[in-house]
């Protein structure tokens, strides 16, 4: 397997931890980074998980974001 720079992946050092189904805990970041952090922790997996997906991020206006307004009854 290569890694987005075509370099080999070394797995034995990839951060993995074995988790079963239902005992995910909550993994609060809150005491230990910044909104601003976690927001760009957010955008590094969307760009990432963009350019796995093969595709180009979409280009709009945050006025033309294709939303659906939902509310409660």
């Amino acid at each position: 397997m290569a890694t987005h720079d075509d370099q080999p992946a070394d797995r034995q050092h990839w951060p993995i931890r074995v988790i079963t189904l239902g005992e995910e805990g909550g993994d609060d970041l809150s005491a230990v980074t910044t909104p601003a952090d976690r927001l760009a922790l957010v955008w590094e997996l969307t760009e990432r998980s963009w350019r796995l997906a093969n595709r180009a991020m979409p280009q709009y206006t945050r006025a033309a974001m294709p939303i659906r307004v939902t509310r409660r009854a």
